[in-house]
Parts: structure tokens; C-alpha cells; sequence
């Protein structure tokens, strides 16, 4: 599969074409399921001005005609939704990826579950009430009307990574003493709403995937035991797939990079929650793709960077692996013999 990636190349939250030849070539490359970058359901839910957005009608005709490609190609598209938090305004990577004052001119108020920045130097968010959480939900549950409506074939919420729903989730971030802070069952509580509201506007025939990050990575922070008794809750209330990342919500966290490095939480969620689980994070040749599913250790690799290296990746791991699959007729020409 393929992971969501930002590309911080729309204006106003729209597709265009640069969309279209990046997920595109995903899908002539023989990817299973492509997932599109994390798409605001609000523009305060950007990470950047520049981020792609699905929180308006306009958004769907464009993401309609790189689904329909996609489809064309004999692959399955993802739309990723997301709310960016106190992790919003922020300036392109390419310019430096620091905060975007809210009094600036593409700048605005950011959002949390407590007024407490990322980093000390930035501008703390705005702690947000009931009123904008029930927003929030229903925000998501329109994303979700518009999801289907552009041919989406799966949906995953985006509660990873430090942004709004992690920012909920971890007792880093969140320092509410109201019902959706404290507790563990209280910090759950905005992720399993949003499941939720979602499913008032998906088709319980479609996928409902969930990205997570299964540990801060930080002492007293949110925990891999969390995270298995997290992914118990959502399978019981209908989620079909954790996509397990890792990290993002303290800058500070050491985290031990290396290949794999955040295979073993797939492995754990899928053995002691016992739901389907993704594997992502430096992932990069076939062996190791194929030894992670054939070990049991997930039911699905996410790919990221090494398809931004070589977007027919699938093809070749296939070919690497010693299995013939269908190539593009237009390539045909240039497959291995």
C-alpha cells in the first residue's frame, strides 16, 4: 500500500494535477491501495496553506478524476482525513516549516486540546470547547459524505503523528479535567466520536482504516499497551484496519531509527487486539516487505519514501520475488523476461 505523503501543492485545499501524475503513478506502478496525503476536513485543519483539503464540494471533482484513473489501473484509493491541531499554520517544508502566526496574512489560530504549543517558541493553541468539538466531529462526517461521493474505495482518520486526535490521546498534550481529558477513557473519547460520525456517512461495506501513533516514544506518554487496548475499542465499534506509526507529538523524543523500527507495535496490536494491522516506517526492499507479512508480524506494508524513489516498486517486487503480475499494457515492452 501505499502510505499518505503531504505534497504541500494545492491551493485552497484542491487537487490538481500534480495529484493526479503523484497518486497516479502509484497505481500504474501496480500499488494495491493508494492513500492520498492527509486532507483537511476544515481549512483551520491544514498544516499548511498549501495542504489539500476535502472540506468543500468544489474539492470533489478533481479527486474524482485521479480516483477514476486509479481505478482504471486496477487499484484501490484512500482518502486520509485530517485536522492538523496545534500542528496547523505552519510555513512549507522547502521554506522552513516553522509556525505561521495567526495575525499573519496566511496565517491563523491554531486549535488543542489544551493551550499548550509544540515547540516553547511557538504560539500556544486555542483550547477548544464543546461547541468546536462537536464541529470537529461534524466536520469529519461531512469529509466522509465527500469521500464517497469522489470514489473513494476506504477512508482512514488521521490519529497520528501530534496532530488533533493524538494531541486528544496523549497525556503530553492533553490537560483537560473535563470528560475528554484525564482518563484513558476520556482521552479516547474524541477518536472514538469522530469513528463515529464517520460512519453516519461510509458505507459499512467500505474500510475504515485509522492511523495511530502507538508510543510517544516519551515517559508518560501514550504507551504501546495503550494503543492494543485502543485498537481493541475501535475493532469493537467497527474499524477494519490500524495503520501503526509512531512519534510526532513531543519534539523531544528520541526515537531509534532504523529498518523497520516500528514493525514490532504492528506485530503487537495485531496479536493482543487481534485486528488487522498495516506496518510503515523505513521499509525499503522486497525481502523485508515480504518477511514482515510472511513472519505475521502485520497484514499489509505501507510504503512512503522508497516509492517516491521508484514509484514501480510493486513491479519490480514482484518480479525480485519471483512472481508474475500484470504490467500496464503500455509497459509491456519493458517487462522482465
Amino acid at each position: 500500500m501505499v502510505s499518505p505523503m503531504c505534497e504541500y501543492s494545492s491551493s485552497d485545499g484542491f487537487a490538481n494535477d500534480w495529484h493526479m501524475v503523484h497518486l497516479g503513478s502509484f497505481a500504474v506502478g501496480g500499488a494495491s491501495l493508494i492513500i492520498t496525503e492527509a486532507t483537511a476536513v476544515s481549512p483551520e485543519g491544514r498544516i499548511s496553506p498549501d495542504d489539500l483539503g476535502i472540506w468543500k464540494d468544489e474539492h470533489i471533482d478533481k479527486l474524482k478524476q485521479i480516483n477514476n484513473f486509479i481505478h482504471e489501473q486496477g487499484s484501490l484509493s484512500a482518502v486520509q482525513l485530517a485536522h492538523a491541531g496545534r500542528k496547523a499554520s505552519h510555513n512549507l517544508p522547502w521554506k522552513g516549516g516553522t509556525q505561521i502566526p495567526s495575525d499573519a496574512d496566511e496565517g491563523w489560530k491554531t486549535l488543542g486540546p489544551s493551550a499548550l504549543p509544540f515547540l516553547e517558541k511557538e504560539e500556544a493553541p486555542e483550547a477548544i470547547d464543546k461547541a468546536c468539538i462537536e464541529k470537529v466531529k461534524a466536520d469529519f462526517k461531512a469529509a466522509a459524505a465527500r469521500a464517497l461521493a469522489a470514489g473513494f474505495d476506504v477512508i482512514e482518520i488521521h490519529a497520528a503523528h501530534g496532530y488533533l486526535i493524538h494531541e486528544f490521546y496523549s497525556p503530553l498534550s492533553n490537560h483537560r479535567t473535563d470528560e475528554y481529558g484525564g482518563s484513558f477513557e476520556n482521552r479516547i473519547r474524541l477518536l472514538l466520536e469522530i469513528i463515529d460520525s464517520v460512519k453516519e456517512a461510509w458505507p459499512l461495506d467500505k474500510p475504515l482504516f485509522v492511523r495511530i501513533s502507538a508510543t510517544d516514544w516519551t515517559e508518560g506518554g501514550w504507551t504501546a499497551e495503550e494503543s492494543v487496548q485502543l485498537a481493541k475499542e475501535m475493532k469493537a465499534i467497527g474499524v477494519d484496519f490500524v495503520d501503526c506509526s509512531t512519534g510526532g507529538n513531543v519534539a523531544s523524543a528520541k526515537i531509534p531509527l532504523k529498518p523497520g523500527y516500528q514493525v514490532e507495535f504492528a506485530e503487537k496490536i495485531r496479536r493482543e487486539a487481534e485486528v488487522l494491522t498495516g506496518a510503515v516506517g523505513l521499509i525499503t526492499t522486497p525481502e523485508q516487505a515480504d518477511a514482515i507479512i510472511r513472519d505475521g508480524q502485520a497484514d499489509a506494508v505501507l510504503l512512503a519514501r522508497e516509492l517516491l524513489r521508484d514509484p514501480h516498486f510493486p513491479l519490480r517486487a514482484a518480479h525480485v520475488l519471483g512472481h508474475d503480475i500484470k504490467w500496464p499494457l503500455q509497459y509491456e515492452r519493458a517487462k522482465w523476461h
